[in-house]
């Protein structure tokens, strides 16, 4: 029998123990994952970029700015690209059904936001080819089931000059995004096409888009945009997209500080269960220890064969909670932005490991320092 066998077999001892362990350890790394992962994709803050500026009202976000800020924005010169874009909320078919529309001008919005949001030229080409067309994210089309050349209608709470609600595109291309953490449930469609249908805030915009020179520090650079608007009706608050959503999370609580607490009392709940398991193990077995000492088990192999135990408990259950969450960010809508990326895997692989060999460090150390001969008297 090999060292790995002796240590598996002794895991398996009381199975129901040992299931009940690992069922636990595994919602322990269930919910980290989870929320490591929430944090971590479009809905949260951890993926997003330092260097990306929105500029918006600073009265609130929901009203509208002039489009004549453009031109002041862009003659900063340390603004490598500047774009602007108008979202129209709408629904499709149901009024539970809620997308998003973006309106933009093709080749600016690609300049200031291409990269991140995965906008090729031919994208471009194929959106700048019609009035009617729209580019839709990956996320979006796949919760929808839409292709490419598929017309979509959207009622929007943004009413037409003939006063309907209902705008009708077709489907052009559809972005994929960066990297999972990049947010790509919502469409693009053209401002002009959007500006001169809609029937009020014409020539206005939510946002601009701002994308500093390399090597300009952003925070700088949004403090003279807004000291640009000062005087103006409609001040500005400029701030990178990292602190937006960080700011937003916030309107509703800390939400880093509240995944910190529950991840952090799940897993010392877990620990406390697993050493106190673990220290009833070893008394079990004195004797058997005591044996082992007598054929020339050595006191660090005997304190490996514990530490054994407790890392296979851990990676078993972490490797289940694990596959459980990988599993329900594909199953949970798009809508909720969940990312189990490699960060994440790294960073639960690695809390594994350490609560393991910290769990297993008490009861390791109290079986290598076990006389034989208390050891024969447990018997």
């Amino acid at each position: 029998m090999t060292f790995f066998q002796l240590m598996r077999r002794n895991v398996w001892r009381k199975r129901l123990r040992a299931t009940l362990l690992m069922f636990s350890v595994g919602i322990a790394f269930l919910i980290y994952a989870l929320t490591a992962s929430f944090l971590g994709g479009s809905q949260g803050a951890a993926g997003a970029s330092d260097n990306l500026l929105g500029v918006f009202n600073k009265s609130g976000r929901g009203l509208p700015l002039p489009l004549a800020y453009l031109n002041r924005i862009a003659a900063d010169g340390d603004v490598a690209a500047v774009a602007y874009t108008a979202r129209m909320r709408g629904f499709v078919e149901v009024e539970k059904n809620v997308v998003m529309t973006s309106a933009v001008v093709p080749r600016s919005i690609a300049a200031a936001n291409g990269d991140e949001l995965g906008l090729t030229p031919e994208l471009i080409a194929a959106l700048e080819e019609s009035r009617d067309r729209v580019l839709v994210g990956r996320a979006l089309a796949e919760a929808q089931g839409w292709s490419v050349g598929q017309r979509i209608g959207v009622t929007s709470q943004l009413m037409k000059t003939d006063g309907s609600r209902d705008w009708s595109f077709v489907i052009a291309g559809i972005f994929e995004g960066a990297n999972a953490s990049t947010d790509t449930y919502f469409m693009l469609a053209r401002y002009d096409t959007i500006n001169a249908a809609r029937a009020r805030d014409k020539d206005t915009v939510d946002a601009f888009v701002v994308r500093p020179r390399q090597g300009v520090s952003p925070g700088v650079l949004a403090a003279r945009i807004d000291a640009l608007f000062a005087n103006s009706a409609a001040q500005t608050r400029t701030q990178s997209e990292k602190q937006f959503l960080e700011a937003f999370l916030r309107q509703f609580a800390d939400v880093g500080l509240i995944v910190s607490l529950v991840v952090g009392a799940a897993l010392v709940t877990i620990l406390m269960i697993t050493v106190n398991t673990m220290l009833f193990a070893v008394r079990e077995r004195s004797f058997e220890i005591g044996v082992m000492k007598v054929l020339g088990f050595s006191q660090g192999r005997i304190m490996t064969l514990v530490l054994g135990e407790t890392l296979f408990i851990f990676a078993a259950g972490g490797a289940g909670g694990l596959f459980l969450a990988k599993l329900a960010t594909l199953l949970i809508g798009a809508e909720f932005g969940l990312a189990f990326s490699l960060s994440v895997l790294l960073k639960s692989v690695a809390i594994i490991a350490g609560l393991g060999l910290l769990t297993g460090l008490l009861p390791a150390l109290n079986a290598m320092r076990l006389p034989i001969v208390n050891a024969f008297r447990s018997r």
